[in-house]
């Protein structure tokens, strides 16, 4: 198997785990990340009520991340429709929805995840989305 297919294998798993248990397997995240992840969210940590979604440099910080993640939103669905790879790199394209607990109000945007693998564990992550739609469910 080549690497890149290993690598869309490992995150074919990973977000299917992640909308099977509906954001529950934060722990098989934690796994494929390498220590020194760098990892990158469009909303760089703007939105007044989500500061965790933001840049993290190592994968002990990132637990910030989904502890926020856990605590505010409630997720409703994470579908994944393609993944396509080149050399260390692996892009998601998809779609997702989560409500902010605090306002009840929903998030359905499309979902552009690209990673950057080396030796089997993923080293770069950045994620786009909609922003206008999570600052109106903070808001």
């Amino acid at each position: 198997m080549s690497d890149e297919a290993r690598n869309v294998e490992i995150l074919k798993q990973a977000y299917r785990r992640w909308s099977d248990t509906l954001g529950g397997s934060v722990d098989e995240w934690m796994q494929i990340c390498a220590d020194n992840i760098s990892f990158g969210s469009l909303a760089q940590g703007a939105p007044a009520g989500a500061k965790y979604l933001t840049a993290y440099q190592s994968r002990d910080t990132l637990k910030e991340y989904f502890a926020g993640l856990e605590r505010d939103w409630q997720m409703m669905e994470f579908a994944t429709e393609h993944f396509v790879a080149q050399g260390d790199r692996v892009v998601m394209l998809g779609r997702c929805a989560w409500r902010y607990k605090k306002t009840g109000k929903v998030v359905w945007t499309h979902k552009v995840d690209s990673w950057r693998f080396e030796g089997g564990k993923a080293i770069e992550y950045f994620e786009y989305y909609d922003t206008a739609q999570v600052h109106a469910a903070v808001a």
